[in-house]
């Protein structure tokens, strides 16, 4: 097995990726224990730098990331989760966290309204 290089604070960036559509959903961190708790579940785990601590993605929403395949980059200090997407993989709301040009135009679908799931503070 590989041995995944983590960064000084402990984190690997994870690129996932709709196993089907190739479509890339959105990027985040996972620790080692985030990555585990993935490999051991089948479902995407990571590690919130804001909160400063594990989640499990889909566990406020209910949109989850089941995941298929786990890639590793050649220098082993990158990951993708390969990912059946149920809903979206957006907090805001949109299927992918890219749904916007560098110029602000939004050219993603909006799955659900963020407001409902997460209240009015937001996630």
């Amino acid at each position: 097995m590989l041995a995944l290089k983590f960064s000084d604070g402990g984190l690997i960036p994870v690129i996932v990726q709709d196993t089907k559509s190739r479509e890339v959903l959105m990027m985040a961190y996972a620790n080692e224990e985030a990555v585990q708790l993935t490999r051991t579940t089948g479902y995407a785990h990571y590690y919130s730098r804001s909160r400063k601590k594990l989640w499990k993605k889909g566990e406020e929403s209910g949109h989850f990331q089941k995941v298929e395949k786990i890639l590793v980059d050649c220098d082993e200090d990158c990951i993708i989760y390969e990912v059946e997407q149920t809903g979206a993989a957006c907090h805001t709301g949109y299927r992918t966290c890219f749904y916007r040009t560098l110029s602000g135009d939004t050219i993603g679908e909006k799955v659900f309204d963020p407001e409902k799931v997460y209240g009015k503070t937001g996630h």
